[in-house]
């Protein structure tokens, strides 16, 4: 009979860390940035499907990386908590700290386990108050640690680049539009082999951007950027910014000042004269209108 291979837990816990990491480097880095009038989740990501930064709750927005099936199930839990504890207590108890702490929990069972891999992902749990000084930030690492961010932050891909970069050139309480030309470019910048820096032009429509403004009326705050509104807020002077948009958009300058929602559930997010659709485009599923306080 042989005799299994001995692991000390210090060394059995390196691995799996490292299996880990390197998975989430592999992604494109997701980038926060708060900004006077709330919080800006900008990632470069070329499809319009599957999303990195979504919404949880009123106030609270939800940003990832790595495995994307691994953090939808996150996700998806997240919607479900909060949602169950709004509609069983009131909807000002579902707050940024509770999710964070249960991603911890979840997160930090699954890296120490032994039965199985460790989730290959890193979050961002945003939470918008009344004032600047009220916006939360927590960062979820792989193994469960949870981290308050301030001002900016960044996760995936060269993280450590494009954090260099924010950190030079951020500004506190800066307008939408700047805060989103620096948040791209910092996406766009990149270290080359001789140890110089490489700027990349990154288009419109492979940038996946959402913000909590808490400017905005509705009880809800999160509302994603189409390309027609990124082309108008970033203009021609980023560096990362196409010079065309696509065919249907509108041109710079155009058009409106709107930010629209994608989410199809609540009539009060659409643009006026427009008619909610009859299903959800990502799900098929039917609108359900949410929960009353």
């Amino acid at each position: 009979m042989s005799m299994p291979f001995y692991v000390s837990p210090e060394q059995l816990m390196k691995d799996r860390a490292d299996f880990a990491r390197k998975g989430i480097a592999r992604g494109r880095s997701v980038a926060v940035v708060q900004y006077a009038d709330g919080v800006l989740f900008v990632s470069e990501n070329p499809s319009q499907a599957l999303h990195k930064v979504s919404e949880i709750y009123d106030r609270i927005a939800f940003a990832a990386v790595g495995r994307y099936n691994e953090f939808e199930n996150l996700r998806i839990a997240g919607v479900r908590l909060a949602d169950m504890r709004g509609y069983a207590y009131d909807r000002r108890d579902v707050t940024g700290r509770g999710l964070a702490n249960a991603y911890a929990q979840t997160l930090g069972t699954i890296f120490s386990s032994g039965g199985e891999k460790p989730y290959e992902v890193e979050i961002f749990v945003g939470e918008i108050g009344d004032a600047p000084e009220d916006d939360q930030i927590y960062r979820l690492t792989y193994d469960g640690q949870v981290a308050d961010e301030h001002r900016y932050a960044v996760m995936g891909g060269a993280a450590d680049t494009v954090a260099t970069y924010l950190r030079e050139h951020y500004t506190e309480g800066a307008s939408l539009a700047d805060a989103l030309r620096v948040a791209v470019a910092a996406l766009g910048h990149s270290a080359d082999d001789k140890g110089g820096s490489v700027d990349r032009v990154i288009p419109a429509e492979d940038l996946e951007v959402a913000v909590l403004d808490r400017t905005r009326t509705q009880p809800r705050k999160f509302s994603r950027l189409r390309p027609a509104r990124l082309l108008e807020l970033l203009g021609n002077r980023g560096p990362a910014v196409a010079d065309t948009a696509h065919d249907g958009d509108q041109a710079p300058g155009t058009a409106s000042p709107v930010i629209t929602t994608d989410d199809p559930a609540d009539p009060t997010d659409q643009e006026s004269g427009a008619t909610p659709p009859l299903e959800d485009p990502t799900t098929g599923e039917p609108p359900t209108a949410p929960p009353l306080g």
